[in-house]
């Protein structure tokens, strides 16, 4: 059984999922997603013994990137008392578009523009080890054209952003979104994975790739 555990915190006017993973009685963690209020985000880890070693963006919608640029300064000015690396985060080469755009990644109409560059930009299958955790890049365009999910195969744990949710999937209607699209990003790179991989969605419960195969009335009906 891995030591890698998973931990949630829901933030911000959309409720919007913030996942850390980290292993077990280490102190180091990776951060998905940043919803709001990342100074608070770091705070609240670092008063439970973890210190956030990076931020990976499933998508550069503003519910999940309106705390991404506290988030790393303040997660950096721990790691630099410390005498450790600065902090990086990382998002999908195919999404600089909305991150660099507050009217397509949705932030403006919100009332708060907000733009993030991230430190590294990824691609579909890179793998990323961090804190000792390896981490596969899936692209799955559809909710966002550089919209990515996570995979972490020793703990089978699989966060999906927007892409894929409890018995649903993301909207598309927004910038660069495409329904056909996200389907076929599901279809092809998600449900190949196995059935009792546990997924973690943008917004709301927890879910197995088995269950959204049987149940999930969007995908390959």
């Amino acid at each position: 059984m891995s030591d890698i555990k998973i931990g949630k915190m829901t933030l911000g006017s959309c409720a919007t999922n913030c996942y850390f993973v980290y292993r077990e009685g280490t102190p180091d963690c990776i951060v998905f997603d940043a919803p709001d209020h990342g100074d608070q985000i770091v705070q609240t880890l670092e008063k439970n013994g973890l210190h956030v070693r990076a931020l990976i963006l499933t998508h550069g919608h503003f519910d999940h990137i309106w705390g991404a640029n506290a988030l790393r300064r303040a997660a950096g000015e721990f790691a630099d008392e410390r005498g450790e690396a600065p902090v990086k985060a990382y998002a999908c080469d195919a999404e600089q578009e909305l991150l660099e755009d507050s009217e397509k990644n949705v932030s403006a109409q919100a009332g708060r523009p907000a733009t993030f560059k991230p430190n590294e930009w990824i691609k579909d299958g890179d793998e990323l080890d961090i804190a000792g955790i390896r981490i596969k890049a899936i692209h799955t365009p559809g909710h966002t054209a550089g919209g990515m999910c996570f995979y972490i195969e020793e703990a089978k744990i699989l966060i999906s952003g927007d892409t894929l949710f409890e018995e649903s999937v993301g909207r598309t209607d927004f910038p660069t979104g495409s329904g056909k699209t996200l389907e076929r990003s599901i279809a092809e790179k998600l449900f190949v994975l196995p059935d009792d991989t546990d997924v973690y969605p943008g917004h709301g419960g927890a879910t197995t790739i088995g269950h959204e195969k049987k149940y999930n009335p969007f995908v390959g009906g």
